[in-house]
C-alpha cells in the first residue's frame, strides 16, 4: 500500500516552525526588553539634572550601568516615548524593569531627600552640607545664606539669619532649588514658633530671634541637655542686671578658632562685637545653629540666683555655679587647675 501523503507541504512545515521560532525570540526580547529584569545593583539612585536631555540621561545610565542591556532601555524609552525629562532624584530597585523604572522618569516619580542637620557651626558648613545633599551647589546656598537681602525678606539679619534654621528632619526634593528651600525652612520655623512659644519669648521681652541667638550661646557651652535650662537661667540673670555675658564660646566664634580648649586672655580683648568679654548684650547673630532643645531650654529656663559659672574640674562637661565672685573665683582655680594637670596650656 501506498503511505499517504502528508497534508502540509514540507516546506509548510519548516516555515511555520521559523515562524514560530521568531514568533518566541520576538517575544523572548519583548519581554526583556520592558518587562525583564534589567536594573543592576551598581547605584542606588539615578540623579538627573535640572536641563538634562535625553541624551544626557541615557549617557549617564550606560557609563553608571545602572541596566544590564542599555540598548534594550533605549528601544523601550523610544517605544514608550520617553521624551520629557523631568529632573530628580530616582530610586533605583535591583532587578526593576524597564517599563517601570522609564514609567517613574516619565511621571517625575522621584524619592526625596531625608535631610537632617544638626550642630552646624558656620554658614559656609550648611552651605556645604545643602549642595552636598541637593542638586544647587554651594557657592548658590552661600550667596543666599549671607544676602543682607534675602535675610530682610524674611525677617531678620544678614547676621540673624542663620536662627531661621530650626535642626530637625526635613523631606525635600534633591532639585528642589535654593530660593524655594529657603521658603521651605521659612515655613518650617513658622510653625516651629507656635503661639506658646512666641509667648514665652516675650515674656522674656526677647523676639524669637534674640532667643536664639542666647540659644546658641547655651548650646555652645552646655555639653549636657539637662544642663541647657541651668545655663539658661544664668544668663538671663545677666542680661536682667546689665553684665557682660562673658560667655567663653562668644570669643572663641570672635577669635575664629574652634581649637581653642582654654580661653586666655589674649582671646578677650579681639574687638569683635561676638566678643561678650568686651560688649554687652547679646552678639549680633547666633554663634552656631541653636538646637530646639537649647531653645527651649531658654524659653523655659530654670529660675535660680546663679550669675557664674565655671566647667567642674571633674571634666564631667558640668558646670559649678555660683551667686558671688569669690566663690565663683574658687571655682575657678579648680578648673584651671586641672587644665594645667592636663597639661592642656591652650
Amino acid at each position: 500500500m501506498e503511505e499517504k501523503k502528508s497534508k502540509f507541504p514540507k516546506w509548510l512545515k519548516i516555515s511555520l516552525i521559523v515562524i514560530f521560532v521568531v514568533g518566541l525570540f520576538i517575544g523572548w526580547k519583548a519581554y526583556q526588553t520592558f518587562m525583564g529584569a534589567s536594573v543592576t545593583d551598581k547605584e542606588e539612585y539615578l540623579y538627573i539634572n535640572s536641563g538634562d536631555s535625553y541624551e544626557q540621561v541615557f549617557a549617564k545610565i550606560k557609563s553608571l550601568d545602572i541596566v544590564k542591556h542599555p540598548n534594550l532601555f533605549d528601544y523601550a524609552a523610544k517605544a514608550m516615548d520617553y521624551k520629557d525629562i523631568k529632573p530628580g532624584r530616582y530610586k533605583l530597585t535591583p532587578g526593576m524593569n524597564n517599563r517601570r523604572l522609564i514609567g517613574n522618569l516619565r511621571g517625575g516619580y522621584q524619592e526625596a531627600v531625608k535631610f537632617r542637620f544638626e550642630n552646624i557651626r558656620l554658614k559656609e558648613s550648611f552651605a556645604g552640607l545643602l549642595g552636598k545633599n541637593f542638586e544647587a551647589d554651594s557657592t548658590a546656598f552661600s550667596a543666599i545664606l549671607n544676602s543682607e537681602e534675602i535675610a530682610k525678606q524674611y525677617g531678620f539679619t544678614k547676621d540673624n539669619f542663620f536662627s531661621m534654621f530650626i535642626p530637625n528632619t526635613y523631606e525635600i526634593y534633591w532639585n528642589t532649588s535654593p530660593d524655594k528651600m529657603m521658603a521651605r525652612f521659612h515655613d518650617e520655623y513658622t510653625k516651629f514658633w507656635n503661639a506658646e512659644r512666641t509667648e514665652k519669648a516675650k515674656a522674656l521681652d526677647m523676639t524669637t530671634q534674640q532667643v536664639s541667638i542666647l540659644a546658641s550661646i547655651v548650646k555652645g557651652e552646655a555639653l549636657h541637655v539637662d544642663e541647657m535650662p541651668a545655663i539658661a537661667g544664668l544668663y538671663i540673670n545677666r542680661l536682667r542686671k546689665g553684665m557682660l555675658l562673658q560667655a567663653d564660646p562668644t570669643v572663641i566664634f570672635a577669635n575664629n578658632d574652634f581649637e581653642i580648649r582654654r580661653v586666655l586672655n589674649r582671646h578677650l580683648t579681639i574687638d569683635n562685637p561676638y566678643n561678650t568679654y568686651r560688649y554687652k548684650g547679646l552678639p549680633p547673630g547666633p554663634i552656631m545653629m541653636p538646637s530646639i532643645a537649647a531653645i527651649d531650654a531658654v524659653l523655659n529656663y530654670q529660675h535660680h540666683n546663679y550669675i557664674y559659672m565655671c566647667a567642674k574640674d571633674d571634666f564631667s562637661g558640668y558646670h559649678a555655679f555660683a551667686t558671688n565672685v569669690a566663690e565663683h573665683q574658687v571655682n575657678a582655680r579648680k578648673f584651671q587647675k586641672a587644665l594645667t594637670d592636663r597639661n592642656i596650656m591652650k
